[in-house]
């Protein structure tokens, strides 16, 4: 039976919308569009009320442990989970080249500096997209990439405990009709960038793994130049079991693949 939630959907407006960050030059300050609080219903693809495929459907959840036990603790642990990474992007979705370019570590505490994502979003618009490619290869390795099939793809991983509040919940892309989705501008004091965040529709699939396991990671498509679809997520308003008192806490990492031509 489906579970109830609730998420952040954008709303459309005459005008283009923008989330200002670090306003008036204030660290961790931010403006935000308009949203709207809409209660939604969610299957879990642990209890198999609907499955998911990576090639279809941009998403796919995988048990794999790390060697990594302290995600808190420096930057020591990057290289050794970065190969982890390289190897499970290899191994699941047949990546040649992986390039591991970002990880944030999300508390879900008044007092954390990063929060979960409680706005329904893809991470990159294509033109985001192409801008972050040169950002990270430079202009003439970009254009030997985009001259083939790569992609940008997020890794999230439950640290520290089970997820018992707050889950990272996913559309299904194929339930988002292209006029639910809305581009929207990011405006810090130095720079601009551009997500896409998703106004809400009666006909959207949500799906979620219950109480994931730091074992476990959720692997999911932002953008893909070869049209293999971006997936939409947000985390939800949730409590599994309201006896449970651990903060939810998660890595998402961010990566850059290659396919074989």
């Amino acid at each position: 039976m489906p579970r109830m939630g609730y998420v952040n959907y954008h709303v459309h407006k005459p005008h283009r919308q923008a989330f200002h960050i670090d306003a008036g030059g204030v660290a961790g300050e931010m403006i935000w569009p308009e949203i709207a609080r809409t209660a939604i219903a969610l299957r879990d693809l642990r209890a198999g009320e609907a499955t998911v495929g990576f090639a279809e459907d941009g998403l796919s959840f995988v048990t794999r442990p790390s060697a990594v036990t302290d995600f808190r603790d420096g930057t020591g642990w990057q290289a050794t989970y970065d190969a982890e990474l390289t190897e499970l992007l290899q191994e699941t979705v047949g990546a040649r080249e992986v390039i591991v370019f970002d990880h944030t570590l999300r508390v879900d505490d008044p007092s954390s500096a990063r929060k979960p994502a409680r706005n329904v979003h893809s991470d990159y618009s294509p033109e985001g997209a192409a801008q972050r490619l040169v950002d990270l290869l430079g202009p003439d390795r970009a254009a030997d990439w985009r001259a083939g099939h790569y992609a940008f793809i997020n890794i999230w991983r439950p640290v520290g405990a089970p997820v018992n509040s707050a889950p990272l919940g996913f559309l299904r892309p194929a339930s988002v009709p292209r006029e639910d989705w809305l581009l929207l501008d990011l405006i810090y004091p130095d720079r601009k960038g551009q997500i896409m965040g998703i106004v809400g529709g009666a006909g959207h699939e949500w799906l979620y793994r219950s109480k994931m396991t730091p074992d476990e990671v959720a692997v999911f498509n932002i953008h893909d130049n070869r049209g293999r679809p971006s997936v939409p997520h947000s985390a939800v308003d949730l409590i599994e079991d309201a006896s449970v008192t651990t903060l939810r806490q998660s890595l998402e990492s961010r990566t850059l693949v290659r396919y074989a031509d």
